[in-house]
């Protein structure tokens, strides 16, 4: 049996699957615990603990928001910060008994996508994660893409392209990063611009909704934030040109994002004209946790 985690900031889910033919046999999903790294922990190891069950034959694959330095062994560029330098595989491990395999979440996107998902029929597959935070994963002959310092696809940690506008300039990353790309299409990157160009508190859900019913402050944030994401994914394009690029993450829904970002990212490439397909994930919010299961591969 293959167990996945995936491992957010708001949720933790872990899923079940057959070995042989990818069936999902169970699944359970819990709130995240805020803040308390401790209890976090706990709640990961109860959470695999309860899934495999009575189970003795099967293996552990997490996908948790960044990823684990090859030198120290500890997380990094994590945008859930209870888990900054922490070191979680080898807490989880010492708990749990056992050997582990952790991987960024969107990486675990990626491997899900190109093994049974959106991207099952192309050689390379860029998986974009745009929710809370912004995070890729690449995956290349089904096989997740790692480099020497653990950060393939970490492209949402970049600046984003510019020339940068004055309130561009301005926003900061928790880290203390100016301009990055997270912090301008993530789910609350559209509600913090949408509160600076209005004054007003809304949910990326209503933004997205009031866009739709053609209210004018909505689409002038939305025409920005469909700008913004042209712009970004355009450094990846013209870096690694995937065969495929598949969205996962709560913004992901937003259909107008499949008809604007190819007619507005030419401008922002290297050549005039943009071929390559961008989907949803197939497996959708269970893509992140089959992926994770799949780490095992």
């Amino acid at each position: 049996m293959k167990i996945g985690i995936d491992w957010g900031g708001t949720k933790i889910e872990a899923i079940a699957i057959d070995p042989i033919n990818g069936e999902e046999l169970k699944r359970i999903r819990i709130d995240a615990p805020k803040n308390n790294y401790d209890e976090i922990i706990s709640e990961v190891v109860r959470l695999i603990n309860e899934i495999s069950g009575s189970e003795t034959n099967f293996t552990v694959g997490i996908g948790m928001p960044g990823s684990i330095n090859p030198q120290t062994n500890l997380v990094q560029v994590s945008n859930t910060q209870a888990l900054e330098n922490k070191s979680v595989k080898a807490d989880l491990e010492t708990q749990l008994g056992y050997e582990i395999k952790i991987a960024n979440d969107a990486d675990c996107l990626a491997l899900s996508e190109a093994i049974d998902g959106a991207g099952e029929k192309y050689r390379s597959v860029f998986a974009v994660i745009l929710g809370t935070g912004v995070g890729a994963g690449f995956s290349l002959n089904k096989k997740i893409v790692i480099g020497p310092n653990r950060l393939t696809g970490e492209w949402g940690q970049n600046p984003i392209p510019g020339p940068m506008d004055d309130y561009e300039k301005s926003v900061k990353r928790h880290c203390g990063r100016v301009g990055a790309i997270e912090v301008f299409i993530s789910g609350p990157g559209l509600e913090n611009h949408y509160h600076f160009v209005t004054n007003l508190k809304k949910s990326s859900r209503e933004i997205v909704s009031l866009f739709k019913e053609e209210d004018s402050n909505a689409e002038k944030v939305m025409d920005t934030y469909f700008e913004r994401i042209a712009r970004s994914f355009s450094t990846f394009v013209n870096i690694l040109d995937p065969d495929v690029i598949v969205c996962g993450g709560g913004m992901s829904e937003v259909d107008d994002i499949y008809e604007e970002i190819p007619k507005r990212i030419i401008p922002y490439i290297a050549s005039n004209y943009f071929l390559t397909p961008i989907v949803k994930a197939k497996h959708g919010s269970s893509s992140g946790v089959r992926g994770a299961a799949h780490l095992w591969n």
